[in-house]
């Protein structure tokens, strides 16, 4: 939904955060996530040369959350160097707990957004084991900066809902650098 959501912007001429503002006028928990993914990335300032951002915004569990993704793309290679990730779950009760859990969401997610590809060959799967399916490695990771909405809403999930958003920022990501749409998973150029 929020590749689509991103076409429709482009389709527009509006700025993806101006368009999904306007989309999401009456929900206010995801337009407060929204707001300050924007603001915490700094969605107005201009970027570094080569670098390049999406959005995407996604309710689950309960919970609200909006991620802000940085690139940039070298021999064909997509580098993400910044993920902004903003979550209204509610009440924090484990603050700490919820940043652990948005990371490794994140990993999780850009993991499967860029490598996730099971094989077959002669009816039988290729990959056996992490030797042969590729991760998301150490030194692939990007600054991830984690933001919690304080609220006194419901309590939401913070684990799953951290998964979700990944891929469709990284694919707007991936438009505003080279204009193309990746429309299937592992996103490769």
């Amino acid at each position: 939904m929020e590749t689509i959501i991103d076409e429709l912007a482009a389709r527009s001429k509006t700025d993806p955060i101006a368009y999904r503002r306007g989309l999401l006028k009456d929900h206010p928990r995801h337009l407060t996530v929204l707001n300050l993914a924007a603001e915490k990335a700094g969605w107005d300032k201009p970027l570094a040369t080569g670098t390049f951002r999406g959005i995407a915004v996604h309710e689950a569990m309960g919970s609200c959350i909006s991620q802000v993704i940085e690139i940039r793309i070298a021999d064909k290679k997509i580098n993400v160097k910044r993920v902004v990730c903003v979550i209204d779950c509610g009440l924090a009760v484990n603050p700490d707990g919820v940043v652990a859990q948005m990371e490794g969401s994140i990993i999780f997610g850009l993991t499967a957004a860029l490598y996730g590809e099971i094989t077959l060959e002669q009816g039988r799967v290729k990959q056996s084991n992490f030797h042969d399916y590729q991760m998301l490695r150490m030194n692939e990771a990007p600054v991830i900066e984690v933001y919690i909405v304080p609220g006194g809403e419901k309590i939401g999930g913070a684990g799953e809902p951290g998964v979700p958003p990944v891929a469709p920022a990284l694919a707007n990501a991936i438009f505003a650098a080279t204009g193309k749409r990746l429309r299937s998973l592992p996103l490769r150029l």
